[in-house]
């Protein structure tokens, strides 16, 4: 066959597309394991980040020994039992999906873009000489261009906000993107996620909150949409459709449920 030929060029182009696949293939596989560690790696970074625990340089492992992760059922606050479910293996967003293991949000408590959510989450509870000190709890809604997946943390009284940090989105760099900014995530700790009544009170004003206020986060300057979003998904995780219950159990008895 001349070489050079319409027939030889294809079939040294099928040849270099076929070894290039192969190539590529084998790469994933071999790597899915090392991306799945880095994965877990990053998970447990954040919770510690959020939960004010994270030390640069030291062994993420150690620092995670504080950290308790359970499985719970949204609708009841109640662990799932291991049997049942492996919480090892658990993926909530896969879960979102399956009609078997999601349900769907009802109009009344909306998470505005989602249309459904598992039926189990994982929740981080995290314990400074036996006692309870904080939970970290996982939490996702859309924003203007995207679903913002994040993390909140509360202190053992169940309402005082610790931190809130956001480890994937696809907002806007500089609008939607300063979610990530140090400062304004800064102006989340210390805030009171509930009013006197137990209801959700926390929110992302318009503009700047006002002097003093507990329950009121600064906006983002022209993001408006994205601001909206954080203080509707905040609340809906916060709320009697998403964690309330758990909380509630926590409160219940005194935070020593996992105990």
């Amino acid at each position: 066959m001349p070489r050079d030929s319409t027939k030889h060029t294809f079939l040294v182009a099928t040849i270099l597309c076929l070894v290039c696949s192969l190539v590529v293939s084998g790469a994933a596989v071999g790597l899915r394991q090392k991306q799945q560690a880095n994965k877990e790696l990053d998970k447990k970074t954040n919770i510690l980040s959020v939960a004010g625990l994270y030390r640069e340089g030291d062994s993420v492992d150690e620092q995670w020994e504080k950290v308790t992760p359970r499985l719970i059922d949204l609708a009841t606050g109640e662990p799932v039992d291991p049997q049942m479910i492996d919480p090892e293996s658990y993926d909530q967003r896969k879960a979102a999906s399956d009609p078997s293991m999601s349900v769907e949000i009802p109009a009344e408590h909306p998470l505005p873009g989602i249309k459904r959510r598992g039926k189990y989450a994982e929740v981080y509870e995290i314990y400074d000489g036996g006692r309870l000190d904080q939970v970290v709890l996982p939490i996702y809604g859309k924003g203007l261009w995207s679903t913002l997946w994040g993390f909140i943390s509360l202190d053992s009284d169940f309402n005082t906000i610790r931190g809130l940090t956001f480890y994937e989105h696809g907002e806007t760099p500089g609008l939607g993107g300063e979610v990530d900014n140090p400062d304004w995530k800064q102006q989340w700790k210390s805030k009171i996620a509930y009013d006197d009544s137990g209801d959700v009170q926390i929110e992302v004003v318009k503009g700047a909150a006002p002097q003093g206020s507990d329950s009121q986060v600064d906006g983002l300057s022209g993001a408006t949409i994205t601001a909206r979003g954080v203080s509707a998904l905040v609340q809906y995780w916060l709320g009697e459709d998403g964690f309330g219950p758990y909380l509630d159990r926590q409160r219940s008895n005194g935070g020593q449920d996992g105990q």
